[in-house]
């Protein structure tokens, strides 16, 4: 999930970072560091995005808590990745959201390439299997599950794993991303009835050949595939922070007759919390995306390439603490 893109005049370089091993060990081995992430991650344990969870759910806001990671590197790490949405799922249970009914409250986000995507050979199929395991024990909790989008060369495999799951789980969300340009498709085959469709802008450090380049051309295409999205038979979920793409919600609303159960609001944790408490106030549903584990710094690295002020509040804090 994604507030923005192509704001930051840095972004490709601290793109470029996020992938960096090197730069990687000096950012997260720096004293400030964790302080500052504190602001954009929930924290590194259950216990930690449990209590966030809660005090959002206080606020009136819907959650969905991403536990960290990516990139998986063996079966094993696969694995533990999988225990870890269980031990979520099972915490999430003892709430009293978990028994509502309609649209879930609760909610997880995963990665596919977290759960063995990546890996040589019959990644798609660990991938396929783990999410599986995911997905039935958040039905019997009675929590709702968001497949995250990552990369454009893992879009066709993740939207044929989600459709594979959605067979048996027709609740399952995935994401898509306006800034590919072949996403304003994907909206017109995924709006369809029951479908639940995050759209967001997009992240990832991708090539002109796939994905707009301007901000004006992200813009546009967000606004297409969102209207794509209100006009069908799904449920949109608008995943922005762009107070124009906000504002532009409502025409739509009018224009295609939906209610306020009918989609919903998404931010990030910690950013426009004030926005997010107006939606609320106005009857809008909101759902804040809330990620937790050790694995941050790719989550952390994305954040401050997307927005300027991201960037000015860690390089600030940090002068000010070093």
């Amino acid at each position: 999930m994604t507030p923005g893109v192509l704001s930051n005049p840095l972004r490709p370089a601290i793109l470029a970072a996020a992938r960096s091993s090197s730069v990687k060990s000096a950012v997260t081995r720096a004293p400030v560091t964790k302080s500052i992430v504190r602001r954009f991650v929930a924290g590194e344990s259950l216990a930690d995005a449990m209590a966030a969870t809660s005090t959002l759910l206080v606020a009136g806001r819907s959650v969905s808590i991403d536990h960290l990671g990516e990139d998986t590197l063996d079966v094993e790490q696969a694995r533990n990745t999988v225990v870890a949405y269980l031990e979520l799922l099972a915490e999430l249970a003892r709430l009293p959201q978990a028994a509502a009914t309609g649209v879930r409250t609760l909610e997880v986000s995963m990665k596919l390439s977290a759960l063995g995507q990546g890996l040589p050979g019959d990644g798609d199929k660990i991938a396929l299997d783990h999410a599986r395991t995911i997905c039935a024990a958040a039905h019997e909790h009675g929590v709702w599950v968001t497949v995250d989008a990552e990369d454009h060369t893992r879009t066709d495999s993740t939207l044929a794993i989600v459709r594979e799951l959605r067979a048996d789980f027709p609740w399952l969300g995935t994401v898509l991303q306006a800034y590919l340009r072949r996403t304003e498709g994907d909206c017109r085959d995924l709006a369809g009835a029951g479908s639940r469709i995050r759209l967001c802008k997009g992240a990832y450090r991708e090539p002109e050949s796939v994905a707009y380049r301007s901000r004006a051309d992200v813009d546009a295409s967000y606004r297409r595939c969102l209207r794509v999205l209100m006009a069908g038979d799904g449920y949109p979920m608008v995943a922005t922070h762009d107070p124009a793409m906000i504002a532009s919600v409502d025409g739509l609303v009018t224009e295609t007759g939906r209610g306020t159960d009918d989609f919903e609001h998404q931010m990030l944790f910690g950013i426009r919390d004030l926005e997010q408490a107006r939606l609320v106030d106005a009857g809008r549903r909101v759902r804040v995306y809330v990620p937790y584990g050790a694995q941050w710094y790719g989550y952390f690295m994305r954040r401050l390439a997307e927005r300027p002020s991201n960037l000015r509040f860690f390089l600030r804090s940090t002068l000010s603490r070093g």
